[in-house]
């Protein structure tokens, strides 16, 4: 299976993966752009495919600001959450193509094509406008548990459980999530069940209240979590130690021979919308990531360890490669790869 999973390295081009965070430099370095014909003239429409708490909402809400901030028009978020990002991507395709609608998305949609190829391919259907966030995987458990303290002990209760223990994840079935959690279950050998949400808010609250055992999530999610001691990690789904994480043991430090799969998030337009106008965007949201209040924001989830930033090109590079890379996993896997 080693050889199968080499995405860590394929979607690792142009990665920096030290554990420090890397000095910024603004790609864009146009400042201002005209507007074409007058474009926008209203506010622009994000719709997004997963609740306003979780990963996914807040980065929309910090690119909508940069992008506001920038070019002074509003943008108006829509979500649209369920089915793992399908039901607002199915949405979004089925909104006009004027540029006025942009899409803001997950490696899930890569995957979701992957699997199935009458699913909309984000490199191809769409047009990437920029990839604003790249990021690594944790297990978090609350600080305060007292049946297991760290990944060790958690994997030795798991097993003494009889399939009972819990952990919180997303529910999409060949999600980056349930892929690496049924590595690590398969390298473990232990059982544990995945309690299903869409949404960040309910699945965090779910490993804050009790409800579940465990929390598998993105450590810039949960920041507020780490940062009132509600949760610590006990794994990094990674091949090194971030500095910022340089108690939590890796995966393959534990023991695990398996090339981490990283969640990757950004904005897209449809293929169909007007090039100027497709133009215009691309400035704005690269240009957007550039803005002081975006970079504050991904310095605060911890999206300084990896370099975030992929422009068109570099964006629709990841996209195909992920896709490639999912479908050979999901074959091996004995999925139905359509």
């Amino acid at each position: 299976m080693k050889k199968l999973l080499s995405f860590g390295v394929v979607a690792g081009v142009m990665l920096a993966v030290s554990g420090t965070a890397q000095a910024f430099e603004c790609k864009v370095k146009e400042s201002s752009m005209d507007k074409p014909g007058g474009f926008p003239e209203r506010a622009l429409t994000m719709i997004v495919p997963y609740g306003p708490a979780g990963g996914s909402g807040q980065v929309a809400a910090a690119m909508a600001e940069g992008v506001t901030g920038l070019t002074g028009v509003a943008i108006n978020r829509d979500h649209k959450p369920g089915g793992s990002g399908t039901v607002g991507m199915t949405a979004y395709m089925a909104a006009p193509a004027d540029g006025y609608n942009v899409l803001e998305h997950i490696d899930d949609a890569s995957s979701a094509h992957a699997l199935d190829s009458s699913r909309p391919n984000p490199a191809e259907d769409l047009i990437p406008l920029v990839i604003s966030q790249v990021t690594f995987s944790q297990i978090y458990i609350r600080t305060n548990e007292t049946r297991y303290n760290d990944w060790p002990s958690f994997v030795e209760w798991v097993k003494a459980q009889g399939g009972k223990a819990t952990i919180a994840n997303v529910s999409k079935e060949g999600s980056m999530e349930r892929v690496t959690m049924k590595f690590i279950t398969d390298a473990t050998g232990m059982e544990i069940q995945q309690i299903s949400f869409d949404k960040g808010a309910p699945r965090y609250g779910a490993l804050l209240g009790g409800q579940v055992d465990a929390l598998f999530e993105q450590p810039g999610d949960v920041r507020k979590f780490l940062d009132a001691d509600n949760f610590k990690p006990i794994l990094t789904i990674f091949d090194e130690r971030p500095s910022v994480f340089a108690d939590v043991p890796t995966h393959r430090e534990m023991g695990m021979d398996f090339d981490p799969l990283l969640r990757f998030r950004g904005f897209y337009v449809h293929k169909d919308a007007p090039a100027d106008r497709v133009a215009w965007l691309q400035w704005a949201f690269q240009r957007g990531y550039c803005q002081d209040s975006y970079q504050a924001f991904n310095d605060s989830k911890f999206m300084n360890v990896i370099d975030s930033y992929r422009d068109t090109a570099g964006a629709r590079d990841l996209i195909t490669r992920s896709i490639a890379q999912y479908r050979e996993v999901y074959k091996a896997m004995g999925m139905d790869v359509k």
